[in-house]
């Protein structure tokens, strides 16, 4: 059991609680550096996946998480990152260069969204974050000139150095790898500052944000434009992943991933981001399996228990229709998010974190730890 007294204020900002910390994230680190000479290409690809949405997820964190502001739009912070990276690189700007620029144009054009975003709370905003997703979706779509309509846009693999750095290869993975260590390292240190600060209190209460001299409209903009610059980096490098991006990619259904990464990760930590991301990507494999193997699996476990040849085809058959028909990737997608929702509100994170405080507290952990307390509705708080 570890014991940890603050003494002073750096110690609540410490960046690493303590030493065992640094220690487990070099190993991760580690073995991170490790998975191109150990995986093979599938699973090397699927990692680069869990970077790229994990950095969205960061972006949405800050957002949604961190400062209370909810988004159904981020698909299309990811779209402008996407098309700008597109658009720069077919008039040969480097790629240090339009990385940047995808990620400050799609910040600003978050700022721009934030203004109006600013008297809307709740459901409210949700629908206008979806409205703003229809009309870049549209815009990609009509601007035939910039984005080349429904046809979509080529994407080179990227020119670094005088080197090219295909989409499939550890060079690419570790330059995902990179961002995303940069990106959480990044929000870590934002919101140890005041302006990480000012965040969590706008989205604890935002009267008492105001009556702690807080600029409530400024801070909710300059969460919108970090979210939407950190989506638009994310942007460039899905653009180069998928070496193509048509208007099509970009729907409200990956806005929705993107909302189950942090709901499923955890909402209210940086962890959660990755881990959720992790889920998620990881989701496709596993419906791949159901349809291609587990048919056969349970054929085979019928015709052990007495079933015959025709009663086993026709039950692999059935799983087979099953795995295969339309729409499962979604209901399995909305049981999962009602599972949590219901049983684990704080995600995987939020369950690791009371996995580690059992072990630790053994045989002293009580289990209303983490018992939710009552929570009043807004009318009955000043009673």
């Amino acid at each position: 059991m570890r014991f940890m007294f603050k003494t002073d204020y750096d110690d609540d900002i410490r960046l690493f609680p303590h030493r065992g910390a640094v220690v487990c994230y070099a190993l991760l680190l580690g073995l991170l550096l490790l998975a191109p000479s150990v995986l093979g290409s599938y699973f090397l690809s699927q990692l680069v996946f869990v970077c790229i949405y994990a950095i969205v997820g960061v972006g949405l964190m800050i957002l949604t998480g961190f400062t209370g502001q909810a988004s159904l739009g981020h698909a299309a912070f990811l779209a402008i990152g996407a098309y700008t990276t597109a658009y720069l690189q077919q008039r040969g700007v480097p790629f240090p260069a339009y990385f940047l620029a995808a990620g400050l144009l799609t910040g600003m054009i978050g700022a721009l969204v934030g203004f109006p975003a600013l008297r809307l709370q709740g459901i409210y905003l949700v629908i206008a974050t979806i409205s703003f997703a229809f009309i870049v979706e549209e815009v990609l779509a009509r601007w035939e000139s910039v984005t080349n309509g429904n046809d979509g846009m080529r994407v080179k693999a990227i020119q670094w150095l005088g080197q090219s750095v295909p989409r499939d290869s550890a060079a690419f993975y570790y330059l995902c790898l990179g961002v995303l260590v940069l990106t959480v390292v990044g929000a870590l240190n934002l919101l140890r500052s005041p302006t990480g600060r000012a965040f969590i209190a706008i989205r604890d209460s935002e009267t008492a944000a105001r009556s702690m001299g807080i600029n409530v409209a400024r801070y909710k903009v300059k969460s919108f434009a970090i979210s939407a610059a950190i989506t638009g980096f994310a942007g460039c490098l899905y653009a180069h992943k998928l070496s193509f991006i048509s208007p099509e990619m970009f729907t409200l259904q990956l806005s929705i991933e993107f909302i189950m990464v942090i709901i499923i990760g955890g909402a209210f930590s940086l962890h959660g981001a990755v881990l959720g991301a992790i889920f998620i990507v990881m989701v496709d494999p596993f419906l791949t399996y159901l349809k291609d193997d587990v048919p056969t699996v349970i054929a085979g476990i019928a015709a052990t228990f007495g079933a015959g040849a025709a009663r086993a085809a026709a039950i692999r058959d059935a799983v087979a229709a099953f795995a295969a028909a339309n729409g499962l990737k979604g209901a399995i997608y909305g049981l999962i998010v009602m599972l949590f929702i219901l049983f684990e509100p704080l995600g995987l994170y939020g369950r690791w974190v009371k996995i580690k405080l059992y072990f630790q507290l053994f045989p002293l952990y009580k289990r209303a730890t983490f018992k939710r307390q009552k929570v009043y509705v807004k009318s009955e708080r000043n009673r």
